[in-house]
């Protein structure tokens, strides 16, 4: 008996075996759900570092922000991002939330205690764990700015039980930095955490590492332009080098712009006031061209305000600049200490210290074999020690092994 080939039977039997073996093999993939509130989407740390590593490592990866608007996909990432920071709090959950639902997370990454919070129910619920991603000072300085004096001890205190709430919900840690241990990693000793530096991938850095040209110098400032963020002190540390050297051709670089009102006036202010004469203002640029964008300068500044908050968040810039060759003089910050090896690379000073600053510029201007030494050093320190590629396996073990 002959049997004869049924073409229409094998495409049914065929399309029946592809989607159980897709099926299956979607069942197999891990997902992750990255909330942040403060953060846009395209965080450098959530998207181009932690985002991105996952998806490399096979996971399926979303984010969901709601200080940022895009709705979409970007390098396989999956994205559902909304501006609504100015919403109330239960609205704010209430998105969070129907993300949750939809995506179905197997583990979710929160960057503030608003999105650990909503997470609550559905982490009950499927019994996932959730980590805390603390790169943030909580509760942060300007979030009680603008209170009264016994307001803002109230306020302090409520944002700061928020915290240990949050805590208390989470069920892993992802520190940025020692210095931001405290409270959560004393008050709950026995959950897992990680300390996961700001290291920057060499996929998104320029390498500009450069010799000083004979008596001239270019100075770099990069950030936001208010008087906490140091530019004050940046501009009365060029003011008196140029008084006391008015030998050295000095250019001055600045990448960024004030956020608020007050800052922008304040900045407008210093900028009539010492009439610097190289000067160029370039607006801030995508995270991808950021370590390009200061390719020309020769050394690179970060002056803020020496306070108790500040003493404990670390710049984050400071690994770029290290990545790109560029020796630094930096605020004498104790997470600073901690977390790098400055003295290698550069100069910690007192911000208001004017005169020593100006020194130290000199002192690189006056011997460039010692400038061209700590531009090879904070290179070689990028390519040795700070560099993501280094932690990035530590990062998704740990993510990997939560779910498991």
């Amino acid at each position: 008996m002959k049997i004869g080939f049924n073409k229409d039977l094998f495409h049914k039997s065929f399309s029946v075996f592809l989607y159980k073996y897709l099926s299956l093999s979607t069942k197999n993939i891990n997902k992750i759900l990255f909330l942040t509130t403060a953060h846009h989407f395209n965080d450098d740390r959530i998207f181009y570092h932690q985002a991105k590593e996952l998806k490399n490592k096979g996971f399926d990866v979303k984010i969901c922000s709601l200080s940022s608007d895009f709705v979409g996909n970007i390098d396989d990432v999956e994205i559902e991002s909304y501006p609504v920071i100015e919403k109330s709090f239960s609205e704010k959950i209430e998105i969070f939330q129907r993300i949750i639902e939809e995506f179905q997370p197997d583990c979710i990454v929160g960057s503030e205690p608003l999105a650990i919070i909503s997470a609550k129910n559905y982490k009950k619920k499927r019994n996932i764990n959730v980590m805390y991603d603390v790169t943030e000072w909580y509760p942060s300085k300007r979030m009680v700015e603008n209170y009264s004096f016994f307001i803002k001890i109230f306020h302090a205190i409520k944002f700061f039980i928020i915290q240990l709430y949050s805590g208390l919900i989470s069920t892993h840690f992802i520190f940025g930095e020692n210095t931001k241990k405290f409270p959560l990693a004393y008050v709950f000793p026995f959950k897992k955490q990680i300390v996961l530096p700001y290291y920057p991938s060499e996929k998104y850095v320029y390498p500009s590492l450069k010799k000083l040209e004979h008596k001239k110098i270019k100075l770099c400032y990069a950030g936001v332009f208010s008087k906490e963020k140091g530019i004050g002190n940046f501009f009365e540390a060029v003011h008196n080098l140029c008084r006391k050297r008015p030998d050295i051709e000095i250019f001055i670089l600045l990448i960024g712009a004030s956020r608020k009102y007050k800052d922008k006036i304040y900045f407008e202010n210093l900028l009539k006031k010492y009439q610097f004469k190289n000067i160029e203002i370039k607006k801030p640029t995508s995270f991808e061209t950021f370590t390009q964008s200061y390719s020309e300068a020769d050394i690179c500044f970060d002056l803020r305000e020496l306070n108790f908050e500040n003493n404990h968040c670390l710049p984050i810039k400071i690994f770029y600049y290290a990545a790109s060759g560029k020796p630094v003089i930096y605020t004498n910050l104790k997470a600073t200490r901690e977390h790098i090896e400055v003295s290698k690379f550069g100069y910690l000073v007192n911000p208001e210290d004017a005169g020593t600053i100006s020194n130290l510029i000199s002192k690189y201007v006056d011997n460039p074999e010692l400038y061209y030494l700590h531009a090879q050093n904070s290179r070689k320190l990028f390519e040795e020690k700070y560099n993501w590629d280094l932690i990035s396996n530590s990062f998704s073990d740990f993510v990997r092994q939560s779910i498991q």
